[in-house]
């Protein structure tokens, strides 16, 4: 036998010997966010937590997008995925944007609260969403919840892309960009807070940040209940020492359905025992419990981690 064919021999060899007799393997695709953002590098830190904890299991880490991330767990085209609860509960339902209930997307667990941050320059005077009339948006692309949460944001203000003079579908780098050199007003990403974007673009030309009224707020919840009422605490960002009346919604881990319940049992175990180390990855993170994580999102749980969170006592 040639060298390589023995090197090669060996190391399946090794490979083999690293999983248990009778252990089952299982290669899954997990759908994160855009470059950029918070989704994408706790993905990764996700798969590596749960690799290495469950032999046989191997998962691709693919970037996607809150609604693209439903929609690709509803027709089974991923396993697991990140999703924010109010595009969860749209798809669960069959609302709009997506065109029939997807019943196997199933909620594993919470992991932090992310936040509508509208963006403009200081020296823009743009003060209010209903300012936005006939100025340059970055709504982030389409497929990503953001997306979908800027048209609502504008619809209770009673305007539309239509009344823009420019929509860019970007990603948070480029959305950034293209208010650095001048060429967008505003951006409106769905985000952690502080988002290291803003925080980037706000060392370059200074921000202020758009509130909601009680009011818009209460539209905004008759568009969609799952999202909620926020404040974008005060000195988040350089320079803005005001607190911020905003909207939000929960980002979540979602599963096929077809997972099996033992293995979804497991991977809940381990990321709640290990939810501090996630937090050194997402800030937003910090402080976030058991309690937290097993929190009702309105999207059924999957068996598994139901089994887990009902076994800690932590849901009924």
């Amino acid at each position: 036998m040639k060298k390589g064919a023995l090197f090669f021999a060996a190391i399946l060899m090794v490979l083999v010997m690293t999983i248990p007799a009778g252990a089952a393997t299982y290669t899954y695709k997990l759908m994160a966010g855009p470059m950029g953002g918070s989704w994408y590098p706790l993905g990764g830190a996700i798969a590596e937590m749960l690799q290495k904890a469950i032999p046989g299991l191997t998962i691709g880490v693919q970037p996607g997008g809150g609604i693209t991330n439903v929609k690709s767990v509803g027709y089974q085209k991923a396993e697991l995925g990140f999703s924010n609860a109010c595009t969860a509960v749209d798809g669960s339902l069959g609302r709009p944007p997506f065109d029939k209930k997807l019943p196997n997307v199933k909620h594993m667990l919470t992991l932090y609260y992310q936040y509508f941050q509208a963006t403009v320059p200081k020296d823009t005077g743009i003060m209010s969403i209903a300012d936005l009339k006939g100025k340059r948006i970055c709504p982030m692309k389409k497929g990503n919840t953001g997306e979908l949460m800027s048209r609502h944001a504008l619809e209770v203000y009673g305007l539309s892309y239509k009344d823009m003079a420019k929509v860019n579908y970007g990603s948070y780098t480029d959305s950034v960009n293209l208010i650095k050199d001048g060429h967008a007003d505003a951006y409106l990403p769905v985000t952690t807070v502080p988002a290291s974007s803003i925080m980037d673009l706000n060392s370059v030309r200074p921000v202020r940040l758009l509130a909601f009224p009680p009011d818009k707020i209460a539209a905004l919840q008759e568009i969609n209940s799952g999202y909620k009422q926020r404040v974008i605490p005060a000195n988040s960002y350089e320079g803005v020492d005001y607190g911020v009346p905003t909207f939000g919604t929960y980002t979540h881990i979602i599963v096929e359905e077809s997972v099996p319940a033992d293995l979804v049992y497991k991977m809940t175990e381990i990321l709640v025992e290990n939810v501090g180390k996630l937090a050194q990855v997402v800030s937003a993170m910090k402080g976030a419990d058991a309690e937290f994580l097993a929190s009702d999102v309105g999207v059924p749980y999957h068996p598994g981690s139901m089994k887990y969170f009902k076994e800690k006592g932590l849901i009924k």
